[in-house]
């Protein structure tokens, strides 16, 4: 396993991390859950991404109980607030961010929080308050850094240039060979100013392993046939798509690589992207995808992996 620094921070994570939405606490049995993380360690990741709106508290409540026996200086622990966890409770205001993250330590059973991120934007609370709550958050000693999830770049700017307060070191969007949406600018304004990506749904929920054929029903037992897990991915599982992905197979064994190993690897060809988010609900998925790390491809083969996609998502936006 390879290691980047996470933006401006001192934090070094693994290129593979482990991260929670969908998986332990919600669609996946705590001993599954269990195994993962434990085989999670044993291939060099460091970085467990989860968030208080997995599960309701589900997930966070999971780690903080498989984490307990672990050193506490032996793995980096993201989460994130936002989403709505009661009726009255959601957001970015000082009550919330003070309120959410007393309740996520509580769960996760520790006395700090290495990277707290903001889930997504939010409208209704002037930005100068969430970057104050924020900033005493780091100044309280419960969290060391901070990041955002999908925010809209102008508010990205605003918090760059917003004086005397915490800087964010870290952005999670949704990055794969099937999305490529943040290369336009958050990924520039991000590296101009000491912030690294941290990618979630790098394998499009699973669609980049190539398991899914088209014509062909799901296989059993994968997300795709989840009630908890499949919900989101009706987009990549369109024909166009799937054609588009049997086709990148031969490409990824010119490499030398699986196919996962292959979409992972393009997504960390990016030099400001720091780590590549991936869920997993059977250890051996993480022995494939840590893989992926340090794995050095030619160019020339990402380059007609991105021609075949564009033509697709062509055809589907067309």
């Amino acid at each position: 396993m390879r290691y980047r620094q996470l933006g401006a921070s001192d934090l070094q994570i693994s290129e593979i991390s482990l991260g929670s939405w969908l998986t332990y606490g919600v669609g996946v049995g705590a001993e599954a859950a269990r195994a993962c993380l434990d085989r999670a360690f044993e291939v060099g990741i460091n970085f467990i991404d989860t968030a208080n709106i997995y599960g309701r508290g589900a997930a966070e409540t999971f780690l903080g109980e498989a984490l307990a026996e672990r050193p506490r200086d032996s793995y980096i622990l993201a989460t994130k607030l936002f989403f709505p966890m009661t009726d009255s409770d959601s957001g970015l205001s000082r009550a919330q961010v003070e309120k959410q993250l007393d309740a996520s330590l509580k769960r996760l059973r520790t006395e700090y929080i290495d990277l707290y991120q903001c889930h997504r934007h939010d409208r209704d609370t002037p930005l100068e308050e969430t970057m104050e709550a924020l900033t005493r958050a780091v100044e309280s000693g419960k969290v060391r850094y901070i990041g955002f999830s999908e925010w809209p770049v102008d508010q990205i700017q605003a918090a760059v240039d917003m004086p005397n307060v915490a800087r964010f070191v870290s952005s999670q969007p949704q990055y794969s060979l099937l999305w490529r949406g943040p290369e336009k600018a958050v990924i520039p304004l991000s590296a101009a100013n000491g912030i690294s990506q941290i990618v979630w749904s790098p394998l499009a929920q699973g669609v980049l392993t190539g398991k899914y054929k088209p014509g062909a029903p799901p296989p059993a037992g994968s997300r795709a046939t989840s009630e908890e897990m499949g919900g989101w991915m009706d987009a990549w599982l369109q024909p166009p798509v799937l054609g588009a992905v049997e086709r990148l197979k031969p490409l990824a064994a010119e490499a030398g690589l699986s196919l996962t190993q292959f979409a992972l690897a393009w997504v960390l060809r990016e030099p400001n992207v720091a780590s590549a988010i991936v869920g997993a609900s059977r250890p051996e998925q993480l022995d494939e995808n840590a893989g992926a790390s340090g794995a050095v491809v030619d160019p020339a083969l990402f380059a007609q992996a991105e021609a075949i996609v564009s033509e697709a998502t062509a055809k589907l936006s067309g």
